[in-house]
């Protein structure tokens, strides 16, 4: 029996939406098209997809009890992915609630590449002799004799023979190693290309390469569109392990983005799809299993098995993936559970195994990955950093989008940077290392990491930065930004519990990179280079992370990459 759906707005989107009585207020705001903030994975423990049921709201479940205030709840607020509907409402949802689809991303990086260009996908113009009565050979005879042994799928074999006639028996033949891709009219060597995506837990770094030069020609970034359903690795694993449709939504919404994602590519370059030949994915270990469809049940329990760990050549049709229909697709080989394709993209990037001096690899998010070079050996570690950087558990945290304090420095006065010039709703990643950093020079941050209240400040502090120190009802506290400068009419602060999830995240990452070291014989000092990457960690401030000890003091900034 059918049951009556109720109608539910979304403002400020303007978005209706029909969705069953007790449909969590999370999956109608999906519907809607509206991705709302869910760092704790849906669980209700980080208050971050607030929104303002504004007619018939439900009662407040025990959890929406215990991280709400008595206001809040009184006033319609409630926690998107607890609250259920149930009955025809409008639905208010902050700016500050939503998962923003722009990013603060680092996708452009300069032209250069490492070693020779030397792609599998080979072009080759041929002019054949035509078929005569002296020469009957067959039309794939023809092409052995001008390019060797390969193979050809039925659906070219069938096409073929009618393309050589119209086109006088000259062309350019397109092969993938042994694998006739295609045979084009006219002389196409010089257009050769590929599309690369970093599949990253929060976003997708996609470029447009010619093949023939090893140049980027475009590139983009976006959201991973899977945050809908969970924030990091484990939320995403259990939804796809624990509903129906979970692994096959996953799959289908990353997919879309991809192909998105190369329709813009192409449209920045002017290049059809037909000439774009193959199609890289490197991404954390479960970002490219859910990739292919792939189960990732055992990811997410001891031992963290992988489905496989060598790399997938796979045809692009498959996989979905928009490119020339012959295509083919490569996803990287991953090192383990939580040492990912993106890890060895990296590995490869930075030709690791081959420098000279004591190297270590370090990719700063949620999960940080290291990897320490020495003696023409290497040592992984992957490590739970935890959202920190990503804005979760931060009282005023949030990711790298428009509103962010992306910047601090203490200059007479606490000075503040904002992504997109606006009022500061908020600070992320980068902002939380400045200002603890900053504390720290200023003698306000103990080592251990107490921030000191008013009466225990240097005396010679400066008066301005003095007066943003306030003690409040969960104790210290560091004032960014006021009400009245804040777009979100309440004080943007940072408190002592915030400091104890950056030590958290810090620490786990300096105890992944001291393990490998100890592991090594090697000490901090003996280090030739540390290279940085991540998204986040290409736009943190070298002297500031090691001023709060998540990269090591020890190092000058030279060699800090």
């Amino acid at each position: 029996m059918r049951e009556p759906e109720i109608a539910v707005t979304f403002e400020p989107q303007g978005k209706k939406v029909f969705v069953l009585s007790g449909t969590k207020i999370i999956e109608a705001a999906a519907l809607a098209g509206a991705a709302l903030n869910l760092p704790c994975g849906g669980q209700g423990t980080c208050g971050k997809c607030k929104v303002r049921v504004v007619d018939n709201p439900c009662d407040p479940t025990d959890t929406e009890r215990k991280t709400l205030d008595r206001e809040e709840l009184d006033s319609g607020v409630r926690l998107a992915c607890q609250s259920c509907i149930c009955a025809s409402t409008t639905i208010d949802i902050p700016e500050t609630s939503l998962l923003a689809s722009s990013y603060q991303v680092l996708s452009a990086v300069d032209g250069g590449i490492v070693g020779d260009v030397n792609p599998a996908v080979r072009k080759q113009y041929v002019e054949l002799p035509k078929p005569s009565r002296d020469d009957p050979a067959a039309d794939l005879e023809r092409l052995y004799g001008a390019l060797g042994v390969f193979t050809a799928d039925l659906a070219l074999a069938r096409a073929l023979p009618a393309r050589l006639r119209t086109w006088d028996f000259r062309g350019t033949a397109v092969r993938a190693d042994h694998q006739l891709i295609d045979f084009e009219q006219g002389n196409t060597e010089r257009q050769r290309y590929c599309v690369a995506f970093d599949i990253g837990t929060t976003s997708v770094v996609g470029s447009l390469l010619d093949l023939e030069s090893g140049r980027e020609c475009a590139n983009t970034s976006r959201m991973n569109p899977q945050t809908r359903f969970g924030d990091d690795v484990l939320s995403r694993i259990l939804r796809a392990r624990e509903q129906d449709d979970g692994a096959a939504d996953l799959r289908e919404v990353i997919v879309a983005e991809v192909n998105e994602m190369i329709l813009e590519l192409l449209d920045q370059a002017g290049v059809p799809k037909e000439r774009v030949y193959e199609a890289v994915f490197a991404g954390n270990t479960t970002m490219q299993q859910l990739l292919l469809g792939l189960d990732t049940a055992a990811l997410g329990e001891v031992p963290f098995v992988p489905v496989t760990a060598r790399g997938q050549l796979l045809a692009a049709a498959a996989v979905g993936v928009a490119i020339h229909p012959r295509g083919r697709v490569y996803v990287f080989p991953v090192i383990g559970g939580f040492l990912g394709g993106d890890t060895v993209a990296g590995i490869l990037a930075t030709d690791l195994e081959n420098c000279p001096t004591p190297t270590v690899f370090v990719d700063i998010g949620t999960n940080g990955e290291i990897v320490l070079s020495y003696d023409g050996q290497m040592l992984a570690a992957s490590t739970a950093a935890g959202p920190a950087f990503e804005g979760a558990r931060i009282t005023h945290g949030m990711r790298a989008v428009e509103g962010a304090i992306e910047k601090v420095i203490f200059d007479g006065d606490a000075r503040v940077n904002i992504i997109g010039n606006v009022s500061p709703i908020g600070l992320c990643g980068s902002a939380l290392i400045d200002v603890a950093a900053e504390l720290r020079r200023h003698g306000m941050l103990m080592r251990e990491g107490l921030l000191l209240a008013p009466e225990h400040l240097p005396a010679d502090l400066p008066e301005a930065i003095r007066k943003r120190v306030t003690k409040t009802d969960n104790g210290v506290a560091f004032l960014l930004a006021s009400a009245n400068e804040s777009g979100t009419q309440a004080p943007i602060v940072l408190t002592q519990g915030d400091v104890r999830e950056l030590q958290l995240a810090a620490g786990a990452v300096r105890a992944g990179m001291s393990i490998l070291l100890r592991r090594a014989g090697l000490k901090v000092e003996q280090l030739g280079r540390v290279l940085i990457a991540g998204g986040f960690g290409n736009f943190i401030r070298r002297s500031n992370a090691q001023c709060i000890g998540l990269l090591p003091s020890g190092l000058d900034h030279h060699r800090l990459a």
